[in-house]
């Protein structure tokens, strides 16, 4: 093992390298067939056909993808081979190319194994895919819970001080005690932690800080609750010194004040007699 190229939690697509063993590079590629054999010119199957797409996605090929190993796949593959810097000789060693399920994705190698002046014998379980969108889950208990609906928001402190946002789309309870694990999205479905997926540690599982919004902070203008009139169509109003009344809409309420909006900084208003 040479040199390693890729961090933990890096995400990766199609061609990278991950390492090189002997200075030779060892990329990623997708695919459901292991490497399992070398392959040159006059080989066919599956794993031409797997060989050819990753060509193809690259731009060193753009012929029929048949899964056979003919002139112009060898001439792609020379190709990839000297922007690779290697010899282009059109051969692929089995240990060239690493095949996962879908590309791009977030990996994780084994750090006793993949490591410069490791010996790496063939056959070895190295590396790891990971979502490239994390889990993120909150556990509190059931009391905890009744006062965290679906769609609270939660504040998450990421492992370079980040702050980013999630909301509450699933409470999960537990059925060996009475605590329930709060489930939580992104943005109109997209990761909570975006392009700062990879700082986080490659772990089953990480721990960080996070505050369950359950008032959001509003700032506006404020009256005593009591001001407010209730009228008979459901709307609300408050009533200036001149009597006269101002339909306003209130945003929240706390402790006896209301923000509200509809109304003037600087009015006036009158608390209505009971």
């Amino acid at each position: 093992m040479t040199t390693v190229n890729v961090g933990p939690g890096q995400e990766v697509t199609e061609g990278s390298v991950l390492y090189t063993v002997n200075l030779r590079p060892v990329v990623i590629a997708q695919g459901i067939v292991p490497a399992f054999q070398s392959l040159s010119r006059g080989s066919s199957g599956t794993d031409v056909t797997q060989l050819q797409t990753m060509l193809a996605n690259l731009g060193f090929y753009r012929y029929d993808v048949d899964g056979k190993f003919d002139w112009v796949t060898q001439q792609a593959v020379e190709a990839w081979q000297e922007s690779l810097g290697l010899k282009d000789d059109g051969n692929v060693r089995t240990a060239d190319i690493i095949y996962v399920p879908s590309l791009p994705t977030r990996v994780s190698l084994d750090a006793d194994k993949v490591k410069r002046g490791a010996t790496l014998g063939g056959g070895e379980d190295v590396v790891r895919g990971l979502p490239s969108s994390p889990t993120f889950t909150v556990p509190v208990t059931a009391t905890q819970a009744g006062l965290i609906p679906v769609g609270t928001r939660v504040e998450i402190t990421g492992p370079d001080g980040q702050i980013w946002d999630g909301f509450v789309v699933e409470q999960v309870p537990s059925t060996k005690d009475d605590s329930v694990t709060l489930t939580l999205g992104g943005t109109d479905g997209k990761s909570i932690c975006g392009e700062d997926c990879a700082s986080i540690p490659v772990s089953d599982q990480a721990l960080l800080r996070s505050r369950v919004v359950t008032v959001e902070n509003v700032a506006g203008l404020t009256v005593p609750s009591a001001a407010l009139l209730s009228k008979a169509d459901g709307t609300l109003a408050v009533i200036d010194n001149e009597n006269v009344e101002h339909p306003v809409t209130v945003i929240t309420s706390a402790r006896g004040i209301s923000v509200i909006e509809g109304i003037s900084q600087g009015m006036r208003v009158r608390v209505p007699a009971k």
